[in-house]
């Protein structure tokens, strides 16, 4: 008789391409960032083109369950850093351990550009988020305001 395979099905962790964007904005609005296939297509070629940017899927069952994007940060008064700038997991795969390896898949990242320090902005309302970072080894460090100015554009 043979063995029935119970084992859940592998997880790939990839780039996320130009041609995950409807895929990609479709979890990116499950966490209320909604943008349309269109810019994230425009902006995963960017960020393709970078070697201080990287964006990464998460797929199961040949579905993205998963992505990441994360940049390095550069600033005179401080060390290099790397900030995870996006994380999303599909709704219905959370709990499965997908946020905790894309988290690590950008550690590897960082690492490999001798960067030491992670970093991770979320919103005051998102405690869920904040449980999940802190059980993944983060520590709050500060807490701060963020102020925003709309520019118009050059003609």
């Amino acid at each position: 008789m043979d063995k029935i395979d119970t084992s859940p099905p592998p997880l790939i962790i990839r780039p996320l391409t130009a041609e995950d964007a409807v895929a990609a904005a479709d979890l990116s609005s499950q966490l209320g960032y909604p943008g349309s296939p269109e810019n994230f297509r425009q902006r995963l070629g960017e960020i393709s083109q970078s070697s201080d940017r990287v964006a990464l899927a998460a797929v199961l069952n040949d579905q993205l369950a998963g992505w990441i994007d994360a940049s390095i940060e550069r600033h005179l008064q401080s060390s290099d850093s790397v900030v995870i700038g996006g994380l999303v997991v599909r709704d219905n795969v959370r709990g499965l351990g997908i946020g905790r390896r894309l988290c690590y898949e950008i550690e590897l990242w960082a690492q490999s550009r001798s960067i030491q320090t992670l970093r991770v902005r979320s919103q005051i309302f998102r405690e869920d988020a904040h449980r999940f970072y802190l059980r993944d080894g983060y520590r709050k460090v500060k807490t701060s305001l963020v102020f925003e100015k709309t520019l118009p554009k050059i003609p």
